[in-house]
């Protein structure tokens, strides 16, 4: 990895972590360059990647340093992407985040959706239903929006821009093997009555059972792309009973994840201390105050 690949690991890292908000400042070139102990073109360039990706905004010579701006749906899929690609992260591990999460959000949104903001998610089922004359590709566009929906319905943010994006990354993995499988429209209709039965128990105010038919059928749809030797990740993920949920949470750490703080501190996990260890340096926020 290159020096301005590291600056670019820290500040993503720091950033995810909550330690840099929108409207906080980097330090200038100047002190970027004497931090890390590399050339100006070096930080330059690594701003240039920072600010491509939606996550601050940078003018040449501003003493103030750049500015961290508010993140988007796209800065955190790339924000994601970035950690799984130097983490070389497969299907197994994304799934079981996904898993995790977007149950998560699911049990929040039974508890605090309104009769009225359901009967929107009732809409959007009923658009995945005349979606199915249109094709495999229309309905999964329309899979997506009610996916989306249920995690807006959460009012948290942070859940709706994890799934996001870890939501496209699991996608990416698999596309060609789902664009190839023969039974799209028995695939097509079983979605659709999983669905159903989701918005029907948010309606009851059942969230565990939201939980439950999430994650199983997350597992039920993605489990055959994970690779045998892995699958024991997500073996356990559909499962009620209390007692298997808490063996999976002792034998694997992200199935510790209840809080959209938890979500943050995963992606902060994932990446570590990894561009410390490639830079030498670490990063060094106003006040004196280490980054990491």
């Amino acid at each position: 990895m290159r020096a301005y690949e590291g600056i670019v690991r820290q500040v993503e890292e720091r950033i995810a972590a909550g330690d840099l908000r929108p409207g906080d400042r980097l330090p200038s070139e100047r002190e970027l360059t004497t931090q890390f102990d590399v050339s100006r073109s070096t930080v330059r360039e690594a701003l240039r990647v920072l600010e491509s990706s939606g996550l601050i905004r940078s003018r040449p010579g501003d003493p103030l340093g750049p500015q961290v701006i508010a993140s988007t749906a796209s800065a955190m899929r790339k924000l994601f992407a970035r950690v799984v690609d130097s983490r070389r992260l497969g299907v197994a591990e994304l799934l079981q985040f996904r898993m995790i999460i977007e149950s998560a959000a699911g049990s929040v949104a039974a508890r605090m959706a309104s009769p009225s903001e359901l009967d929107e998610l009732e809409q959007a089922l009923a658009g995945m239903r005349d979606a199915v004359a249109d094709g495999y590709e229309a309905f999964s566009a329309a899979d997506v929006r009610f996916h989306e929906h249920v995690a807006r319905l959460s009012g948290n943010e942070l859940l709706v821009f994890c799934l996001d994006a870890v939501r496209s990354m699991v996608l990416d993995l698999i596309s060609t093997k789902l664009a190839e499988a023969p039974d799209r429209e028995a695939l097509m209709e079983r979605t659709l009555a999983h669905h159903r039965r989701v918005l029907d128990a948010m309606r009851a105010g059942e969230a565990d059972e939201v939980t439950r038919l999430t994650r199983e059928e997350l597992h039920r749809y993605y489990a055959e792309y994970v690779p045998e030797a892995q699958r024991s990740m997500v073996g356990g993920m559909g499962d009620v009973p209390d007692s298997a949920r808490e063996n999976f949470r002792a034998s694997i750490p992200l199935g510790r994840m209840a809080t959209p703080r938890d979500s943050a501190d995963a992606v902060v996990f994932l990446a570590s201390d990894e561009a410390r260890m490639i830079t030498g340096h670490t990063l060094v926020l106003d006040g004196g105050t280490t980054a990491g």
